[in-house]
């Protein structure tokens, strides 16, 4: 289950960086909200879905199997079982 983890994280930060590299093209202003509030990415994909559409579902790809890995882990197998 560790390659699920790793395969999510390196999904997830792809997707990204792939987003805020979106973003700045769009505008300096999107790449800067973008980088330093976190709610104004989801708002430009919200926005300008047509260029983030890839990176997003990148991105919430990963996550999804970043959170599979995690619980298929034997740490959160045996934290369940008390």
């Amino acid at each position: 289950m560790t390659a699920l983890l790793i395969l999510g994280m390196i999904l997830s930060v792809v997707g990204g960086l792939w987003l805020l590299v979106v973003a700045f093209q769009t505008s300096v202003w999107w790449g800067l909200g973008s980088l330093f509030i976190p709610i104004v990415g989801l708002v430009f994909v919200i926005m300008h879905w047509q260029p983030s559409k890839k990176p997003f579902l990148i991105s919430v790809v990963g996550s999804v199997l970043l959170i599979i890995g995690a619980m298929n882990s034997p740490e959160f197998r045996a934290s369940m079982t008390v």
